[in-house]
């Protein structure tokens, strides 16, 4: 996906300009940040949940191989 130019920014500005009206737009930018601030968090969480089951995953392995060896 290309980068956008300044006519494509300045194009995009007015259409959101007219659509929504001046007075809309900040709490518009307001919920998108808000969602975009719960998507971090969510795959913050979820990166964590996935750390935590991977290291109890290799405690787990490396338990038996503990367990294993000193038999």
């Amino acid at each position: 996906m290309g980068s956008f130019g300044t006519t494509e920014i300045i194009i995009i500005a007015i259409l959101v300009l007219v659509l929504f009206g001046a007075k809309r737009i900040p709490e518009l930018a307001k919920g998108l940040g808000q969602g975009i601030k719960e998507f971090r968090k969510a795959s913050s969480d979820i990166k964590k949940e996935i750390e935590d089951s991977s290291r109890d995953i290799d405690d787990a392995v490396n338990s038996k191989e503990t367990k294993s060896n000193s038999k």
